[in-house]
């Protein structure tokens, strides 16, 4: 009798009702029966080209594996032009903080403690080649990505018990203690492969074998390192479905590859690129006044989302031993004159980012810990500045003089603190050894920003030696943290979450091809990381965040640099787009071709 009662309940607990969207915290916003999302034009006529430009080069159509992940063509797994190939199982909407509903997946099912989640496959869902997906190719993607894959794809698995075809359609996740909150969300947006058109064996090769997947787009086209043509599918399943309904609107995609951003910028100008995001206030502003602005052919749009400002800085190799003494990294950071570099090399156009989520309500700013964050924090607290665990703490602002001796005399109290003394000269430890390091750079809009910080730290007798390195080497270096000090953006979202452990994460320190860029290993880190992933609550997660922005703004892993509240865009005047703006701002993949209206 004990037994059959465990069994009904058993069953009963992993009872649960197919849904057609699910949200990290709360309810997604969109009912069953949505049309559409909001920010796309729903009746827009599909056809015509767009030209993308980039900088840089690439040498692989496999962007899953290691030996690939920063050199695959732009297209394949791409968060700003759309995953043109392949399809998840879920879309996300980018209008709310991480909801997901169905795409290759019609519904899905899952329980309140999200100990497991089941996608009921839609049965329309085919390959390019007309193959239905199944749950079979589920199983096989998660699989082959544990085996032969990159991360995160490579560590899906280990959170999962169970993965078990159910039924005829369906693919049921079981997970194991190690899963969290935001897990299930992350199944749900893992693109998926087909079984019978997928080479085991080679797959974690590099190729340019033009590969099947059940996405928009199939490859038509490519010139390894220059060029990437992608040709819409006409027969494309999931055109009609409401997560695809004014997506994918041109009829041919391509992807135009430039060594240096002046060529890309060049190219634009006489119309053989279509967009140009633009992210220098100083560009915007002086130099878009060649023929076709003045015309009217270039349009340019300034965007506004509603997102945090995400942190941009010089980032501190911590598996150096010099940089990990935290009084030296902000006695360094100290040193960084940002009132000098705003008004020298930048119009005043930025605005200093003191949190990793400014202009949000999980931002530390402004903001005392209060009982519910301190309770999380426990003795954490002792290592997180007073005044950023009470909100009041702000980087120090200079007289835009370059040597501010205020800041100076304080940056050398701390890198006393940190063991080191101006010497004949020059900064050195108690051995007599100069503290002296190179900072590596990837464009000149990078290597001008270096040499004023260059300047700003031989005033203080620090040698800084600056050395820009081509794309290549730049991608190879980063992968295997092979520098001192690098110049790195953490976007931060509205829901953060499984990414602040490949940004912070002690499991990824030594992870290649992680985005653990510092090198962090901290229990403290990695405690408020979890409890991130854990909160059921919206007011635990706010807390969470706003205990783990404390910590790392108190840690300076990197030197806060600085933010704009706008996305700049220029575009030809025959690529439209919509009027309504989601939360995250502009979405290309939204846009389309004048011509064929």
């Amino acid at each position: 009798m004990i037994s059959l009662l465990a069994t009904l309940g058993m069953g009963m607990a992993a009872k649960a009702e197919p849904v057609h969207g699910i949200a990290m915290h709360g309810e997604p916003a969109l009912p069953a029966d949505f049309k559409n999302f909001p920010y796309v034009k729903p009746d827009v006529k599909k056809g015509g080209h767009v030209s993308y430009g980039v900088v840089g080069t690439f040498d692989s159509l496999n962007p899953f594996i290691l030996k690939s992940m920063r050199t695959t063509a732009r297209g394949m797994l791409d968060p700003e032009y759309g995953n043109l190939i392949y399809d998840s199982l879920m879309q996300r909407s980018r209008d709310e903080a991480f909801s997901l509903y169905g795409l290759l997946a019609e519904t899905v099912e899952w329980d309140d403690d999200r100990t497991f989640i089941q996608f009921n496959l839609n049965p329309k869902a085919k390959w390019a080649d007309g193959q239905p997906v199944t749950p079979e190719d589920v199983i096989f993607t998660f699989e082959l990505f544990r085996d032969k894959g990159r991360v995160p794809f490579s560590t899906r698995l280990a959170k999962v018990e169970k993965m078990e075809k159910v039924g005829d359609r369906s693919v049921r996740f079981t997970f194991n203690d190690q899963a969290d909150r935001e897990f299930p969300l992350l199944i749900a947006m893992t693109p998926i492969l087909p079984k019978h058109a997928t080479d085991v064996a080679t797959f974690d090769q590099t190729s340019l074998k033009f590969p099947l997947g059940s996405g928009p787009y199939r490859v038509a086209e490519v010139k390894p390192g220059e060029r990437i043509v992608y040709k819409r599918n006409p027969d494309y399943w999931a055109k009609d479905l409401p997560t695809k309904v004014g997506f994918d609107n041109y009829d041919e995609i391509s992807v135009e590859y430039f060594l240096q951003d002046n060529s890309l910028f060049e190219a634009f100008k006489k119309g053989e690129i279509d967009i140009y995001p633009e992210g220098s206030p100083t560009k915007w502003s002086r130099s878009y006044n060649f023929p076709a602005i003045q015309s009217g052919k270039v349009i340019k749009d300034t965007f506004t989302p509603k997102t945090p400002s995400g942190m941009l800085g010089f980032v501190f190799n911590t598996r150096r031993p010099m940089f990990e003494n935290a009084k030296l990294r902000q006695g360094l950071a100290l040193v960084f004159d940002f009132e000098w570099v705003n008004k020298n090399l930048y119009d005043n156009a930025y605005t200093r980012t003191q949190s990793f989520w400014q202009n949000s309500g999980l931002s530390y700013l402004g903001v005392a810990a209060d009982d519910r964050e301190l309770s999380l924090l426990g003795d954490i607290r002792n290592r997180i500045n007073p005044s950023v665990l009470d909100g009041t703490y702000r980087l120090p602002v200079t007289d835009a003089s370059g040597r501010d001796r205020n800041v100076l005399r304080e940056a050398v109290t701390l890198l006393r603190e940190a063991g080191y003394s101006i010497k004949d000269g020059k900064m050195v430890n108690e051995k007599g050894t100069p503290l002296a390091f190179e900072i590596m750079t990837q464009n000149e809009g990078q290597e001008k920003m270096a040499l004023a910080y260059q300047r700003f730290l031989a005033a203080l007798g620090i040698v800084a030696s600056v050395r820009t390195v081509d794309d290549s080497q730049y991608q190879q270096r980063s992968q295997s943290f092979d520098y001192d000090i690098i110049i790195k953006s953490f976007p931060s979202s509205l829901s953060p979450g499984i990414e602040q452990i490949s940004y912070w994460g002690s499991q990824s320190r030594d992870q290649q091809g992680s985005s653990n860029f510092a090198g962090v290993a901290s229990k403290d880190v990695d405690t408020l990381v979890n409890a991130i992933l854990q909160a059921k609550t919206v007011e635990d997660f706010t807390a969470a965040v706003r205990a783990h922005d404390r910590l790392l703004v108190s840690s300076f892993y990197l030197v806060p640099l600085y933010h704009v509240g706008s996305q700049w865009v220029a575009r030809e005047k025959r690529i439209g787009r919509p009027s309504v703006v989601p939360l995250y701002g502009y979405q290309l993949p939204t846009w389309w071709d004048e011509t064929v209206q």
